[in-house]
């Protein structure tokens, strides 16, 4: 075999990339635990955008309420989100991917990207891109290398933190195999519990899964996909065919319950405004809504409705408000969030995400 040849598929994913940022700003802040979220402020409700891993070593995750965070972590620093200073951090690291030699770069989000190359030392490879984007950046990264965009990003998890780590077919099952089946990218706790239901909890139990019991629990399509999954399988090649949004969404966590009918009715009203103004730029028809509820003190209810496509504001803020109507008019609110989702370009990369089989 001609090493020199082989494709890699490498993913960088940034190490506590929020927290990183926050402390070449605030250096003093080095070593100390710190929770980002909201404004800052544990008596508003807000929730954890990130965690420094000295603030996770006490709990403290994203997602959690910020209070709770907080509690958790009494000594922690607390800061409110800058999303302008995490975009320009970004910028520069996407830039210094770009420019390695030979780099095919499929950017996945602020603090993540795939690289596919061909190389023979790919472990040489992505030290390489460790020391470019710390010199540029300040930054450190973690590299997973694999054969599939699927074992790339699954290998990252165990070079954490500013470590490399290669995940193939060869030693798959022996890495993954006894591991339970929500360590896998795309599967989170109710997918667990599901695959759980059907005896099978682990990753090697689903990678030798059949179709059939697959297919009739999550369908069709996404029962062998499941199991593709579960072998580590998918696409192969990094696609830098530039993302375009599905749609754009807002949702705004209020300080003060909503209790009245015309409170939530002018709060969904400020959402979708909101909303419109993201995508008019697009220049896109809208095609399906989502409204997304939380009531107090903390259950959440989605709902969703397909419409025939409109570039129509006011079709669209006429269809909105039918799914506001849906709400529970007894229930104090805590949340709302709004999404609007466009018709894609021909040119469009397609599919949702990279695990499944390519975009």
């Amino acid at each position: 075999m001609n090493f020199a040849r082989d494709p890699w598929v490498l993913h960088v994913d940034l190490d506590q990339f929020i927290a990183a940022v926050e402390v070449l700003r605030h250096p003093e802040l080095a070593g100390k635990p710190i929770i980002v979220g909201g404004r800052g402020d544990p008596t508003e409700r807000a929730v954890v955008s990130t965690a420094s891993y000295e603030a996770r070593a006490f709990g403290v995750g994203s997602g959690m309420p910020l209070r709770i965070a907080a509690r958790k972590a009494p000594d922690a620093v607390l800061l409110p989100v800058d999303a302008d200073a995490y975009t320009a951090a970004s910028h520069d690291v996407m830039a210094t991917l770009k420019e390695q030699p030979g780099a095919v770069v499929q950017v996945l989000g602020w603090d993540e990207a795939f690289i596919g190359i061909a190389t023979g030392d790919p472990e040489a490879y992505a030290r390489d891109i460790q020391r470019a984007v710390l010199e540029r950046t300040r930054l450190h990264c973690s590299v997973g290398i694999g054969d599939t965009l699927v074992r790339a990003k699954v290998a990252t998890g165990f070079g954490k933190p500013r470590g490399v780590f290669r995940l193939t077919e060869a030693n798959w099952i022996e890495v993954m195999g006894d591991r339970p089946t929500i360590d896998l990218w795309g599967v989170g706790a109710k997918v667990s519990r599901r695959l759980a239901a059907l005896g099978i909890t682990t990753v090697s139990e689903l990678a030798a899964a059949d179709n059939e019991p697959l297919i009739a629990e999550f369908g069709p399509k996404m029962g062998p996909w499941y199991g593709q999954l579960g072998r580590g399988e998918g696409a192969r090649e990094v696609d830098d065919t530039p993302w375009v949004a599905r749609g754009h969404s807002r949702e705004t966590t209020y300080q003060t319950d909503l209790v009245t009918p015309a409170e939530v009715e002018e709060a969904a009203r400020e959402l979708v405004a909101r909303v419109q103004e993201d995508i008019e730029a697009e220049a896109r028809p809208v095609v399906g809504l989502t409204l997304k509820v939380r009531y107090a003190p903390f259950s959440t209810k989605v709902f969703t409705k397909k419409i025939p496509e409109t570039a129509d504001a006011g079709v669209v803020l006429e269809r909105a408000m039918e799914l506001v109507g849906r709400i529970d008019a007894n229930r104090p609110i805590r949340l709302l969030g709004f999404r609007a989702e466009m018709a894609m370009p021909d040119d469009a990369r397609g599919g949702h995400t990279p695990t499944r089989s390519g975009w």
